[in-house]
């Protein structure tokens, strides 16, 4: 099975740690074709060494290719915003969102009936929500 996770890159870095933990627990039970997202070397500026043509041809094959997605949304990112929209129709799409004092997630996020858009606080309830939906997959 293939995974194509989806974090904010050019969005933020705040979360690369977070996404590094939880693009590791997919790796236990899939393949990660996007593991760069949680790479330290990926800064807000993005991959130097690609034009932005080519990351959209890349990411864009890759969603092809994965049988479903994992995005982490607490920071807002027009890219995976654009990456969602793709896929919401054509692959099954975890939604991954901390909550965070005073902010809530975006209602085309939270309303979506498309998406499986799962809370959590801690590192813990978003292993176990990524666990839970890598098994329906399976199902």
């Amino acid at each position: 099975m293939k995974i194509y996770f989806a974090g904010s890159i050019r969005g933020g870095r705040d979360d690369r740690e977070l996404y590094m933990q939880i693009i590791n627990e997919i790796g236990t039970h899939a393949e990660v074709l996007t593991e760069h997202i949680g790479s330290e070397s990926l800064s807000a500026s993005g991959e130097a060494n690609l034009t932005d043509a080519d990351i959209y041809s890349r990411d864009m094959a890759w969603l092809a290719e994965a049988d479903a997605v994992i995005a982490e949304v607490t920071q807002p990112s027009l890219g995976v915003g654009y990456e969602l929209g793709w896929a919401e129709h054509k692959k099954p799409v975890l939604c991954l969102y901390r909550t965070v004092q005073g902010k809530r997630l975006s209602a085309m996020l939270a309303g979506n009936d498309a998406l499986i858009t799962k809370e959590y606080t801690t590192l813990q309830e978003a292993v176990g929500h990524v666990q839970d939906f890598i098994i329906s997959l399976r199902i």
